[in-house]
C-alpha cells in the first residue's frame, strides 16, 4: 500500500477536533457519523465513508435509523462491517432513549405536538403500527405503548388492551395513533370505526379520547381537528 493513498484532513477540520473546540451543534450529520466511524480505508477517510454511508438514504437520519446491523453490512461498504455498525446504531439508539426521556411527562398542548412526536417515530415504518399515549389530569404523558404492529395494508388496535392500560396506569386521558405506509392520511372507513367504537367505550370509563392521530410521510391527520363536534 502506497502512503499517497491514505486519506488525511487537516488537524482543525477533523470531526472530533471540531466537537470538542466548538461543540456538537457545528458538526454536520455526516462529521457526526465520521466519530462513530473512527477510521477510513486506503480509498475513503471516515467522513467519506459516512458520506457514503447517508447517500444510501438520500441523506435521511429518520430513514438510517431504521437500518438493522445486518442492513448496514450487506450495503457492502468498504471500511464499513458489522462492529461499526454496532456501534452506529447503539448511538442512534442512545439519541432515541434521550428523547423518549425528554417527551415523557411533556405537557400535551396541541395535537400538532403529539403527530411531531409520533410522525418521527413511525413515518419510515413499512408496516403499520399502533401507539397509545397516556396522560394525567395535567396533560402530561406518563406512558407510551406500541399496541399492535401489522402489515402493509393495516393493523387492529384492541379496544380491551387500550382500556386495560388506561386504567392500570391511572390516566384521566389517552391519544391513540397509527401510521400509514402508503402516505396516504385518509382515514378508511375501518380507522372511523375503531376511533367510535374506543370513544364510546372512553366516555363509559370516564375518561377522555383527547385524539386519534393518523400520520405519515405526507404529515398528519387529527380526527380533534378534523371533526368540529369531537
Amino acid at each position: 500500500m502506497q502512503a499517497s493513498n491514505i486519506r488525511f484532513w487537516a488537524e482543525q477540520d477533523q470531526p472530533i477536533h471540531k466537537f470538542s473546540t466548538k461543540g456538537a451543534d457545528h458538526l454536520s450529520d455526516v462529521e457526526l457519523l465520521a466519530i462513530l466511524i473512527q477510521h477510513g480505508t486506503a480509498q475513503q477517510n471516515a467522513i467519506e465513508l459516512a458520506r457514503s454511508l447517508l447517500a444510501t438514504t438520500e441523506n435521511s437520519l429518520q430513514k438510517f435509523a431504521k437500518y438493522s446491523v445486518a442492513d448496514i453490512v450487506n450495503l457492502k461498504i468498504k471500511g464499513i462491517g458489522k462492529i461499526k455498525a454496532v456501534r452506529i446504531l447503539a448511538a442512534i439508539e442512545l439519541g432515541s432513549r434521550r428523547i423518549d426521556l425528554i417527551n415523557k411527562h411533556t405537557t400535551i398542548h396541541h395535537s400538532r405536538d403529539v403527530a411531531l412526536h409520533l410522525k418521527n417515530k413511525l413515518q419510515y415504518e413499512q408496516r403499520e403500527v399502533f401507539m397509545l399515549l397516556l396522560l394525567n389530569q395535567a396533560n402530561k404523558i406518563i406512558h407510551e405503548a406500541v399496541l399492535s404492529e401489522g402489515g402493509i395494508t393495516g393493523t387492529v388496535a384492541d379496544p380491551r388492551i387500550v382500556f386495560k392500560l388506561v386504567i392500570s396506569h391511572g390516566a384521566t386521558g389517552f391519544i391513540i395513533c397509527h401510521n400509514h405506509p402508503s402516505g396516504q392520511l385518509i382515514p378508511s372507513r375501518m380507522d372511523d370505526a375503531l376511533t367510535q367504537k374506543i370513544k364510546k367505550g372512553a366516555a363509559l370509563f370516564d375518561i377522555k379520547l383527547i385524539d386519534h392521530l393518523i400520520v405519515s410521510t405526507e404529515g398528519y391527520y387529527s380526527y380533534a381537528e378534523q371533526h368540529p363536534d369531537w
